[in-house]
């Protein structure tokens, strides 16, 4: 085992990475020309959708979806999702199989090439002042039509232990405010996998498990932490044993 694991140690720094990093620029580039020329919602979807599966096959992850039938593809969404690991994004992108947003924090925006692809491509970058939330709020009303859904982490990091950490109130104010259906999604394996203390990828399996949608009116005159204590108890209970709260 020991031996199969500097193998895959190898493979990963000297193929899987190079291969990877010559995706992810050429994506990132493509992406920037296509929203230049005024393309921002499909090339922006399918290109990254491919970004995220070269994680996994270049790596050699296995993936399973669980629930795919709950959701439709006409219809807009939040999706609201535990985070595990690096991979929970690639997963995301590569496997949901729906056109969505992203809603990130601003200093995002100063990755590499990625970054500005993303606010091309109309992606939501929100700052932790009111006013940047409420420009969120509006960007989400204008952008999220028309089966054009957006994906958040409430927790607004990685989990130190694979554990889910404390929901942030802001993806359930949002949701609330746009009245769009949430759709918890649980995601396993991934801090297995590439954690934030991990200093390389591990060999492994991602499983992400789309939960039904709750919607705005069965949210209608619940508060907003009664709806919260809700999604988690949906994302916690389709974690792994070691990693339920």
């Amino acid at each position: 085992m020991k031996f199969l694991n500097i193998l895959y140690k190898i493979y990963s720094f000297c193929i899987a990475l190079p291969l990877f990093i010559v995706v992810t620029i050429f994506v990132a580039t493509s992406v920037i020309i296509a929203a230049f020329l005024g393309d921002s919602k499909y090339v922006g979807y399918y290109l990254p959708k491919f970004w995220g599966k070269c994680a996994c096959w270049f790596f050699l992850i296995k993936v399973r979806v669980e629930g795919k039938e709950n959701i439709k593809d006409d219809e807009s969404y939040v999706f609201l999702a535990n985070h595990q690991g690096y991979y929970d994004i690639f997963l995301v992108y590569g496997y949901l199989g729906h056109n969505f947003k992203w809603m990130m924090k601003e200093y995002l925006k100063k990755i590499p090439f990625v970054g500005y692809a993303c606010y091309k491509s109309k992606h939501i970058y929100v700052g932790d002042s009111i006013s940047a939330i409420s420009k969120a709020v509006q960007q989400a009303r204008e952008t999220l039509k028309g089966g054009m859904s957006m994906v958040i982490f409430p927790e607004g990091t990685r989990t130190y232990t694979g554990k889910m950490g404390t929901f942030k109130r802001g993806s359930f104010m949002l949701a609330n405010e746009i009245g769009l259906p949430i759709v918890p999604i649980t995601i396993n394996g991934s801090f297995d996998v590439f954690n934030r203390k991990a200093k390389s990828v591990n060999f492994g399996t991602l499983t992400m498990t789309i939960h039904k949608p709750i919607t705005a009116e069965e949210r209608e005159g619940k508060a907003s932490k009664v709806v919260m204590q809700q999604v988690y108890d949906i994302i916690n209970g389709g974690l792994e044993e070691k990693y339920k709260s």
